[in-house]
């Protein structure tokens, strides 16, 4: 079963990733041959608007084939006033911006979602504490409730963190105690740690864990914005840093994953609720519309490079050179597709 949620999320982003491209060609005055989800052998299809909708063999995808547009081949174009071609260097670029911002919109809307149902958070109560760490020292003790520092209120572990992680000098910590308020004052040291890359960082730290206590925020319309807003920008922020540190070195491509991986995901948070499963759709489908904006050729990027080109030196890029960067990028997009399955099946094996 969750397997099958895990293709059908698949589908579902996919298919909203292309209609940001459909509706953006049609708004154009652009001709849509075909909308296909998956490649390969078409399994079903049907015309309505005329366009041929269609559910193709290879669920590893999709696509939009506009009038005088291919990118199998570059060469072939159309200059038929309802063309791609024949449109304006920013009309192009409308139309490719299109489906990655559908990935971020639906995104938005998914953790909106998530925020109506009363996400769950982790409550600032401590649990083990280091020794001879600045909260030892304070006084602080298991069970404690840390309700504000330095006159902020806090409400989540998380909260409490990051305040923590960029304070400066000495801490007021209120703590909640067997029904009684207590103040403790202490000072955070630079201790070393890890970031979600992996990386070893030097963080500001009191010296305690969470008790691992959770609640659910009942939150606003308001906070619920604010919620997916935060979210959504979180999502697209952390997987930007991740693909540059791939690029550095900084973080090992052992570390990228591939499709197994993301239907793997998908099936446990299946497993765990339906809300774990919008979460994973909310960051697949940022993570979708991110990679779709890489300048590579094959994908929606490279075409927008391809199209500031244009728009900057008043001519089309030269069409033996388009041929060869396309190819380029597809011998690029295929090699990462093939890293990211080998590092699947590494797991999997071990």
């Amino acid at each position: 079963m969750g397997y099958l949620v895990s293709i059908l999320v698949l589908s579902a982003l996919i298919f909203f990733h292309e209609l940001g491209h459909y509706t953006a060609a049609r708004l154009m005055g652009v001709y849509v041959e075909v909308f296909s989800i998956g490649f390969g052998k078409k399994l079903f299809s049907f015309t309505k608007f005329n366009t041929q909708w269609s559910i193709s063999a290879i669920p590893l995808g999709g696509y939009v084939k506009m009038k005088g547009q291919d990118d199998s081949d570059p060469t072939k174009k159309s200059y038929d006033p309802d063309s791609y071609n024949t449109k304006t260097p920013l009309q192009k670029m409308f139309i490719l911006v299109a489906g990655p911002l559908a990935n971020f919109i639906l995104a938005f809307i998914l953790y909106f979602i998530i925020a109506l149902g009363s996400p769950l958070a982790i409550a600032p109560v401590v649990g083990d504490i280091v020794q001879d760490s600045p909260a030892a020292h304070a006084g602080l003790q298991k069970d404690d409730t840390i309700t504000a520092i330095n006159n902020t209120p806090v409400k989540t572990w998380k909260e409490m963190a990051k305040i923590i992680s960029t304070s400066q000098g000495s801490l007021d910590v209120e703590v909640q105690r067997g029904g009684y308020i207590e103040h403790l004052v202490l000072t955070p040291e630079l201790k070393e740690a890890k970031n979600m890359y992996g990386e070893t960082i030097q963080r500001k730290m009191i010296g305690i864990s969470s008790a691992g206590k959770t609640f659910r925020q009942n939150l606003t319309l308001g906070e619920c914005f604010t919620y997916a807003t935060q979210q959504t920008i979180f999502a697209s922020t952390m997987i930007f840093t991740g693909l540059q540190k791939l690029v550095t070195g900084d973080v090992p491509a052992s570390e990228m994953g591939g499709v197994i991986s993301i239907v793997k995901i998908t099936s446990d948070a299946a497993d765990a609720g339906w809300m774990s499963v919008f979460f994973f759709a909310a960051l697949i489908s940022v993570n979708l519309g991110v990679l779709n904006l890489l300048p590579i050729p094959a994908l929606d990027g490279g075409h927008i490079m391809f199209n500031l080109y244009e728009l900057i030196f008043r001519r089309e890029v030269n069409e033996a050179i388009m041929v060869k960067l396309t190819i380029a990028g597809w011998v690029i997009l295929f090699g990462l597709m093939g890293l990211g399955l080998f590092n699947d099946i590494n797991r999997l094996v071990g």
